[in-house]
């Protein structure tokens, strides 16, 4: 018997950060993905830590904000497709301490409060689809299909 290669699913953890009818965006720079356009602090998940616990460390590490685990809310998931195979999972919060402030400069060239209902055209579009859909209390999507 031939043994089968297992399918392979990337998992990613987002935080959509809201204050009233905000979200914070960053401007992804020199990554080598989607540069230029706008996205939400997120990570993969790589195994040892839970989604929110990598998500808030992300918080942390991108924007200078604390996030206690326990605060954060899952929001949306997204089973989306490119090149490969992901889920995403979409995280909100409404306590964190500290004021966004970008403490990755050499891969976000912007860290800015957007309006629900006036994001940038130039937005990662999965990422736009996650905030319009949680936005209207959608909790679940497929993109890219």
């Amino acid at each position: 018997m031939t043994s089968v290669e297992r399918f392979k699913l990337i998992p990613e953890a987002h935080l959509l950060l809201f204050e009233d009818d905000r979200v914070l965006l960053l401007r992804r720079e020199n990554t080598g993905y989607e540069d230029g356009n706008y996205s939400v602090i997120a990570r993969h998940i790589d195994g040892g830590e839970t989604a929110r616990a990598a998500v808030s460390r992300e918080a942390r590490e991108e924007a200078g904000v604390v996030i206690n685990p326990s605060n954060v809310a899952l929001c949306h998931v997204m089973h989306r497709r490119a090149s490969d195979e992901r889920v995403s999972f979409f995280f909100t919060c409404n306590r964190w301490k500290g004021k966004p402030r970008n403490m990755e400069p050499n891969t976000c060239s912007d860290l800015s409060w957007f309006h629900g209902s006036a994001l940038p055209s130039n937005i990662v579009p999965y990422v736009r689809a996650a905030i319009e859909r949680s936005r209207h209390g959608t909790t679940y999507s497929e993109f890219g299909w």
